[in-house]
């Protein structure tokens, strides 16, 4: 049994009616019952797709400069209420690398989606955990480069410099983003892409639309950039409210069934 390849339940074992099935049968894995055993599906293959606005999300991604495949761990608009009206802006998708489920567990295991919603740690654990994130941010209102730029960049300066962790090597580094992103635009349905990994690196890459292209365009070493770009959209200031519920009651449902899962097979 090869955990890399993608195995699919035969029709009988699918309960007739999906609407009257629990969370915990969509779990970390599902199960292959043969004759002699049961095997695992991975959890890239047992995730449900999610829709923002008119965006996509797909339950599974493989995202430039790296070799895994990631789970959509949560998704939601970003917007602004701008006299008296909602503002969507938009949609971000949060995927992270399967491994994510376990290292979370150990201490979130058994916490409510509510609870997790509501804790601070619970997301700094996601940005800062020893797995590779994956963000997808698609526009639903156009915005060029030097926008986001400027202001992804001045959040993060003004962060590091309350913290006194600002350093020369960080000036560079934002220096290389601003310039990375000055001549690009991103009209409505364009997406900007960073996958971020526990190694310190951030691959930044962009699409004319939803869709994940196979290369990068820039790649910098600066672990603090990834981590402080992830942590505004799900961290406690976060730009994404409905990103972060929808990311803790993901987690919390694949967390409460990976245990169940481990202590029925006696793991």
């Amino acid at each position: 049994f090869d955990l890399d390849r993608e195995y699919r339940l035969p029709l009988d074992y699918l309960p007739h009616d999906l609407s009257t099935t629990s969370n915990s049968f969509i779990n970390r894995f599902l199960y292959v019952t043969t004759v002699s055993q049961t095997h695992l599906l991975p959890l890239t293959t047992a995730m449900a797709n999610l829709q923002v606005e008119s965006i996509l999300f797909p339950s599974s991604v493989k995202p430039p400069g790296s070799i895994a495949t990631f789970f959509l761990g949560g998704a939601g608009v970003r917007g602004l209420e701008i006299q008296g009206n909602f503002v969507k802006f938009t949609g971000i998708g949060v995927y992270l690398e399967d491994k994510a489920v376990s290292s979370l567990a150990v201490k979130w295991k058994g916490k409510t989606a509510e609870e997790l919603t509501d804790s601070v740690d619970f997301f700094r654990d996601v940005v800062t955990g020893p797995f590779e994130k994956f963000a997808q941010v698609t526009m639903i209102l156009p915005l060029t480069g030097k926008q986001y730029a400027e202001k992804v960049s001045e959040n993060c300066v003004a962060v590091w410099k309350a913290l006194g962790i600002y350093t020369d090597a960080d000036a560079k580094t934002i220096d290389e983003f601003l310039e990375i992103f000055k001549d690009q635009n991103f009209p409505p349905g364009s997406s900007i892409l960073f996958t971020i990994s526990p190694a310190g690196s951030l691959t930044i890459s962009f699409s004319k639309d939803s869709s994940i292209p196979e290369a990068e365009n820039a790649v910098l070493e600066n672990e603090k950039l990834g981590e402080a770009i992830l942590e505004s959209m799900i961290g406690k200031h976060g730009v994404s409210p409905e990103a972060k519920q929808s990311l803790a009651s993901r987690l919390s449902d694949l967390m409460t069934s990976e245990v169940a899962n481990l202590s029925k097979n006696g793991l």
